[in-house]
């Protein structure tokens, strides 16, 4: 049983000091173009958590914002408790589905997208994002990593037309994020070195040098070889 009031993320403010600053630098730049071209009329968020990502929807035609999760949020902002895989809502409801970072944790992924196909209505959009690179995280509810052929083919098995896969981010952003990753884990040990380590990367801001190195390197070299994640688009027709 997944534990309640979880603590979820709650703002999408981002720093280059913060470690994770490189995979939401991507990850939000895309999701906010995905939703400004695509979304519309009423939505729904799958695994909303505390709905951080609502304000990215404000500016489009957006008739209704609905968030749906497995338990109840940190901020109490999940309006239906259902899984993913059994959607509590009737079919064709929603002209928009939205879902990011979840679909790695529901154990039958294929079902949660036929359900999101089900409860969409024709000529609606799916918009959900997916990791490709990424450590353990919300133990024992992690269950896979997706490439974008993986994704292709799950997508278009739902039924999902003109399915559109954008990578976020390049190798060099991916190194450098899953090197930070691993430094920052030491940090929860304890250690006069990991107290030194902690001290450089945090006070003295060592973290945004890396990030913006990181960021500059993707920039300069972009290669898709390696990625944090994938934002996918489709349709049902």
């Amino acid at each position: 049983m997944r534990e309640e009031g979880l603590i979820r993320l709650y703002n999408l403010q981002i720093d280059s000091n913060q470690h994770d600053f490189l995979v939401m630098h991507f990850l939000l730049n895309d999701l906010k173009n995905e939703i400004s071209k695509n979304a519309f009329g009423a939505v729904l968020d799958i695994g909303c958590g505390n709905k951080p990502y609502e304000r990215l929807f404000l500016p489009n035609k957006i008739l209704s914002y609905t968030g749906c999760d497995v338990v109840q949020s940190s901020g109490n902002k999940v309006d239906v408790i259902c899984p993913a895989t059994a959607l509590d809502f009737p079919d064709a409801s929603f002209d928009t589905v939205f879902s990011t970072q979840v679909i790695e944790h529901v154990e039958d992924p294929f079902e949660m997208l036929a359900e999101a196909f089900r409860v969409l209505k024709p000529g609606g959009v799916v918009i959900v994002s997916a990791p490709f690179s990424w450590e353990l995280h919300e133990e024992p509810y992690d269950f896979y990593r997706y490439s974008k052929y993986g994704l292709r083919y799950m997508f278009q098995r739902a039924g999902f037309s003109n399915v559109e896969i954008k990578a976020n981010g390049g190798k060099w952003a991916a190194i450098f994020q899953l090197n930070i990753n691993i430094i920052y884990s030491t940090f929860k040990k304890k250690g006069f070195f990991r107290k030194i380590v902690k001290g450089l990367f945090l006070n003295l801001r060592f973290t945004a040098l890396v990030n913006k190195v990181g960021l500059w390197l993707d920039k300069k070299y972009p290669d898709e070889l390696l990625t944090l994640n994938y934002v996918i688009v489709g349709r049902k027709k």
